[in-house]
């Protein structure tokens, strides 16, 4: 199944549910405060694919619930969630583009983009209380404090070469995967499933999360990402420390190791477009990039067992197919 057809595959089993979820984001997102819809909107507007509130209307629909409206609800308090980090993270990677567009902080500044955020967080609060379950409130605030140590540990390890593989994993764990996990783990939630089927749903958001973000690592270094109509090269110029990089030092010279740490670590680099071409082809010469994408298969393998349990049904074969789209990104 290619890109295209495993989210029309997703779309098909949820597409008219996902309708009450952008209803239940543009009514949470109004304001009386002008300038809140109007940042909130430029980011939620701006062609993200919703696959987190997908995952939860999918997980949903996978453990028999076929009324949306409890599972959409809760998919908006996830999009909103997600939305809010976004918001934050560029403001603390000082990011200019988001999805190929002026990123709200470029356009607002720092402050608004961060107050927006915290109004979004506020909205993603209100969902759960409304929803009233105590297994959903502690599955999405646990969730969101997740997410900000991973920030928080990811801004530990930023420019800092000697970031190893297990800290690595643990910033992509915390601030990737567990929104995923939550995403899913929610719908069966939402759904009444029995706790082994919530454990099985959370572990398939975690993998399959994990594994989306090894392929976004992998892809900061490919030509694929220009494809995408994404900057190459970006964690590069960040000095973010990732899978390829973190291989390298495993595995490189130590002239190569002082190169690198020069780019990323103290952030001088001669000539940035030919500092990041040496730093591929390093990579390339120890195949750290095809590494990653074959770590990002390994997880996927995993989140694909972890729906082995359900019987098939259309939701459950629209959930295996996202595997392959997350992974899939890389060709």
């Amino acid at each position: 199944m290619d890109m295209d057809s495993a989210l029309e595959a997703l779309l098909s089993v949820v597409g008219d549910d996902l309708r009450l979820v952008n209803d239940a984001i543009v009514a949470r997102m109004n304001s009386s405060v002008a300038l809140i819809p109007q940042l909130a909107g430029h980011l939620i507007t701006a062609g993200g694919k919703r696959l987190r509130p997908l995952l939860t209307l999918a997980a949903a629909r996978m453990c028999g619930l076929e009324d949306a409206a409890r599972p959409a609800r809760l998919a908006a308090c996830v999009e909103f969630i997600h939305t809010a980090t976004l918001l934050h993270d560029d403001v603390v990677d000082e990011s200019m583009l988001r999805r190929g567009l002026e990123s709200a902080n470029a356009l607002w500044g720092n402050k608004a983009s961060v107050l927006v955020g915290d109004f979004l967080f506020a909205r993603s609060f209100e969902f759960m209380v409304e929803d009233g379950s105590l297994k959903v409130i502690r599955s999405l605030c646990n969730a969101t404090s997740v997410i900000a140590e991973g920030e928080v540990l990811q801004l530990m390890t930023a420019n800092d070469t000697t970031t190893t593989e297990d800290q690595y994993m643990e910033v992509i764990r915390s601030k990737t995967a567990a929104l995923f996990a939550a995403a899913c783990e929610v719908g069966a939630q939402a759904a009444g499933a029995p706790e082994a089927h919530e454990k099985a749903l959370y572990d398939y958001g975690m993998n399959l999360g994990i594994a989306f973000q090894l392929v976004d690592d992998y892809l900061d270094y490919s030509a694929r990402q220009a494809e995408l109509g994404k900057t190459v090269g970006d964690d590069f110029m960040d000095g973010k420390i990732t899978l390829p990089v973190i291989l390298v030092f495993e595995r490189g010279t130590d002239e190569e190791k002082a190169f690198l740490r020069r780019c990323l670590e103290d952030q001088e680099m001669e000539d940035p477009k030919a500092d990041l071409a040496r730093a591929i082809q390093i990579m390339a010469k120890y195949d750290t990039l095809g590494e990653t994408v074959t770590r990002a298969r390994d997880y996927g393998a995993r989140a694909r067992a972890a729906l082995s349990s359900f019987p098939a049904n259309p939701a459950r074969d629209a959930l295996i197919g996202i595997i392959d789209y997350c992974i899939d990104r890389a060709h």
